[in-house]
């Protein structure tokens, strides 16, 4: 097998820059809540690696999930301004407006948020990772081969729309992080303008 390149944030930025990115506005007033999550791309064992958290199982909404670091927006904050912080909070990872590579499409979920992927980059390593107890329960270097995987798609009773999974260690992740990373493979690994806003949800993560 051909060994992957190394990417270059020069190269996720341009990749990301050629995107035609779709943003969900949010109404005055609507009981929806914008949020945002970091995929962020640091240094591993063997190359770059994007750390991904698993939520505690205590914690009131999702428990136990496989997440991106991220979370609600505060007032008159960014996107890349609510990841960066977000990052630094659960992974101790400061990453400064310059390593701030772009954006991937909204994903607006069943439990009321629309969630905007900002694509980072750092040069820390993750060995250097100090997760939050709070809100990380474990991270993980995902490497690149393991986010350029295909996903799997499963029907569901309850919507016309396909759930998706993303294939990881014996786990199958969900959408919106399942979704989120797909589309980033798509957008920066292949060069495919593909979109996920219809990719479902399973039933136990609507509420």
């Amino acid at each position: 097998m051909t060994a992957r390149a190394p990417l270059t944030p020069a190269a996720i930025e341009d990749a990301l820059g050629r995107f035609p990115l779709r943003e969900t506005p949010i109404a005055d007033g609507a009981a929806t809540r914008a949020a945002a999550v970091a995929i962020v791309l640091v240094r591993g064992a063997d190359g770059q690696v994007m750390p991904l958290t698993r939520r505690p199982g205590r914690m009131r909404a999702h428990p136990g999930q496989f997440a991106l670091p991220g979370g609600s927006l505060d007032p008159g904050e960014t996107a890349a301004e609510a990841a960066r912080r977000e990052l630094e909070e659960e992974l101790g990872i400061t990453v400064g407006p310059g390593g701030v590579l772009g954006r991937l499409d909204d994903y607006v979920t069943r439990s009321g948020y629309v969630i905007s992927p900002v694509v980072l980059w750092s040069d820390a390593d993750f060995r250097d990772i100090v997760p939050s107890p709070d809100e990380v329960a474990a991270v993980y270097d995902v490497t690149l081969d393991e986010i350029d995987v295909d996903p799997v798609f499963v029907a569901i009773d309850e919507s016309p729309r396909p759930v998706v999974q993303w294939p990881l260690r014996g786990h199958r992740i969900h959408a919106p992080t399942g979704a989120i990373v797909h589309q980033f493979r798509e957008v920066v690994l292949r060069g495919r303008d593909t979109r996920v806003a219809d990719y479902e949800q399973p039933v136990f993560a609507w509420r």
